[in-house]
């Protein structure tokens, strides 16, 4: 699987609400109304990471949880990451 060019993240981050490129990664930082509400955001979007074998980093920060994606086998982002992004943004659009 081919690293996505910064150009090519930043085309693709532009579909995908919320997201960017920062410290070589796609991130996105989402603000829940609760610390519990966070958390369970966070195991939704871990029982799909765990469902398709890729796994974003994820930073909790009281009621702030940051998911950051790069495809660490192949050194940056790849469409998978893009494509799990996209998967990110349904699963909390669910909340």
């Amino acid at each position: 699987m081919a690293v996505l060019t910064d150009e090519e993240v930043d085309a693709a981050a532009e579909d995908l609400d919320g997201w960017e490129r920062s410290d070589g990664a796609l991130r996105r930082s989402v603000k829940f109304g609760s610390f519990l509400a966070g958390i369970d955001a966070v195991r939704r979007v871990a029982e799909h990471a765990e469902q398709k074998d890729h796994h974003p980093d994820i930073d909790i920060r009281w009621r702030t949880v940051t998911f950051a994606l790069v495809t660490h086998s192949e050194g940056g982002i790849t469409d998978k990451d893009v494509q799990m992004a996209a998967e990110i943004n349904e699963i909390l659009d669910d909340r």
